[in-house]
């Protein structure tokens, strides 16, 4: 378990470990049928679990809050 900052939610970090799932096996792969792929994705999950990798918040809330106002910004008035 790791500690979440406040004001995020453990759902991010679930749905950012299948990110990585997604980007590292299931996009990379060619799977012929549903047993090759559930074998790939339980061998990724088994080498994961053997060397698991904390996520780090890299940004500040202050930076995200701030590239956020820069989107807005951005596309304020672009007929969206």
């Amino acid at each position: 378990m790791h500690f979440t900052p406040t004001g995020s939610s453990w759902i991010n970090q679930v749905e950012r470990w299948f990110g990585f799932l997604a980007d590292q096996k299931i996009r990379r792969g060619a799977h012929k049928n549903v047993q090759t792929l559930e074998a790939d994705i339980r061998a990724w999950v088994k080498d994961w679990n053997a060397d698991p990798k904390p996520f780090i918040w890299t940004k500040t809330a202050e930076e995200i809050l701030d590239s956020l106002a820069r989107f807005c910004r951005r596309i304020s008035g672009a007929g969206h």
